[in-house]
């Protein structure tokens, strides 16, 4: 079906969670913190590990470069929804909303292949210790940051490009938060099997293969550790690790739940839950992760703050 005799459509509204006015405002307080925190401990994972010298590791730059990631992917989603919940009409133009599905997948399909790199990362040093420096080189490592990067392109072009060159011309009501997808695919007026099943094979691509070579680099760690003859040595090793595999479980986990379960399975409300999930409560869980759990950070944010409030005393 094409829009004869129909008009295209020009915006979008955003259902987003509730109509009730006391329980979006408290939304919007809990949203605000959230996400207030979220910039807060990525920009301090930022500055910490560009900042202190202990951290200029290869380790230290794939972490800088998934907290400012983390920044662009929820830049990406949260003002709007913040913006919408304290709004009396929940609108997105049109161009607005393959703006945001645009970017939305691009730092999500960046983020995979990043987590992909900071695993073999862990592998080498882990792996091959003595020659982790020579192998894990800065040109090395700045074009596995900048492929991950530029991972995000190709799909979200034709994601977008595609789905947004579909017929709009009935229903303009997305019931989500933002323009995902799968939501905005509903309002298409035409046949949308094609599309479905390049998604399908993109998501594949993008979700799967990366997640391919990070169980394969931990499938080599464990076999590493298991093999180290001490018991301070495996516990060490462990915990390099132990960090970004629970940032993988987070992000692949609520990923997966989202975008490679049968529809059939899915309502729009455990759809949005799941996709808060990855888009708000995830970014923010991150640099917590990495501060409470690795003792260099911790160390290292120490070390900032006391040279900042000397330099402070020194000024008086």
């Amino acid at each position: 079906m094409i829009c004869e005799n129909h008009t295209r459509v020009t915006e979008f509204i955003l259902l987003g969670f509730t109509n009730n006015l006391e329980m979006q405002v408290s939304l919007f307080i809990l949203f605000l913190v959230i996400y207030t925190v979220t910039l807060l401990g990525n920009f301090l994972i930022i500055i910490v590990t560009s900042v202190d010298p202990a951290l200029q590791t290869p380790m230290y730059f794939f972490l800088r470069n998934l907290s400012l990631l983390e920044v662009c992917f929820t830049l990406v989603m949260v003002p709007k929804m913040l913006v919408d919940l304290v709004s009396p009409r929940k609108i997105i133009s049109f161009v607005g909303c393959g703006i945001q599905m645009y970017f939305f997948f691009f730092f999500g399909s960046s983020e995979c292949f990043l987590l992909s790199m900071m695993a073999y990362d862990r592998f080498v040093a882990i792996g091959n210790p003595l020659r982790y420096s020579v192998i894990m080189n800065r040109s090395l490592c700045l074009w596995m940051a900048l492929g991950s990067w530029m991972s995000g392109v190709p799909v979200s072009m034709l994601q977008t490009a595609w789905l947004m060159a579909l017929p709009f011309c009935g229903p303009n009501t997305i019931d989500h938060f933002f323009c995902d997808g799968p939501p905005v695919l509903k309002l298409v007026t035409q046949d949308t099997t094609m599309y479905e099943m390049q998604a399908l094979a993109s998501t594949l691509l993008f979700i799967m293969f990366p997640f391919s070579l990070i169980l394969v680099s931990y499938t080599h760690i464990v076999i590493t550790i298991l093999r180290m003859s001490s018991a301070t040595g495996r516990q060490k090793a462990f915990s390099t690790c132990s960090s970004h595999l629970i940032v993988v479980s987070l992000f692949y986990g609520t990923a997966s739940l989202t975008y490679l379960r049968p529809k059939s399975n899915q309502s729009p409300e455990s759809k949005k839950l799941v996709s808060l999930s990855y888009t708000v409560i995830t970014p923010m869980l991150n640099p917590i992760i990495y501060s409470l759990r690795n003792n260099e950070v911790k160390g290292a944010v120490k070390r900032t703050f006391t040279r900042k409030v000397l330099q402070k005393l020194d000024v008086f």
